[in-house]
């Protein structure tokens, strides 16, 4: 089971790094759409004590487009707190692809526009802007692999 975590221009590398120890614990590729908010080479990873990267599939590309022009016959769903549809009421499926915005601005309109079907949201209450990057990418995630039986956790 492989399920995959896009994180379009990310800026916040505690973000990123969280995510990047979820997408280590169970198997999830992670794709970094550039420009990236941080650096990722080896010294500043193990400045910041990053010592599972080498246990994820990481994925750089230099847009959204080029990622999707290599996976044409795969699903993607869209997190945005614009988005109608709860995260929960799709069947998610081996292969799927998450992809989140960046932590200041989100998706952009014209990605969410374009995909209004697979437009996915965390339910909250009405005086919080949004959840956290991370939190999001781990309530998805988890989501999937809990409607396939966990196959390939322990």
């Amino acid at each position: 089971m492989a399920f995959h975590i896009v994180l379009v221009e990310p800026e916040i590398p505690a973000n990123t790094g969280n995510i990047a120890r979820t997408c280590a614990a169970t198997g999830a590729h992670l794709h970094l759409v550039r420009p990236l908010g941080f650096d990722t080479d080896d010294r500043t990873l193990k400045r910041a004590g990053l010592d599972y990267w080498h246990a994820v599939h990481v994925h750089y590309y230099d847009s959204f487009q080029e990622l999707r022009d290599q996976y044409p016959e795969s699903r993607f769903y869209f997190a945005s707190t614009r988005a109608t549809k709860v995260y929960s009421e799709f069947r998610y499926e081996d292969g799927d692809f998450f992809v989140f915005g960046k932590e200041t601005k989100g998706l952009p309109q014209e990605l969410i526009d374009s995909n209004l079907e697979t437009c996915i949201r965390m339910p909250m209450t009405s005086d919080v802007r949004s959840l956290n990057l991370s939190n999001s990418a781990a309530i998805v995630i988890y989501e999937a692999f809990r409607q396939n039986g966990f196959v390939g956790l322990r």
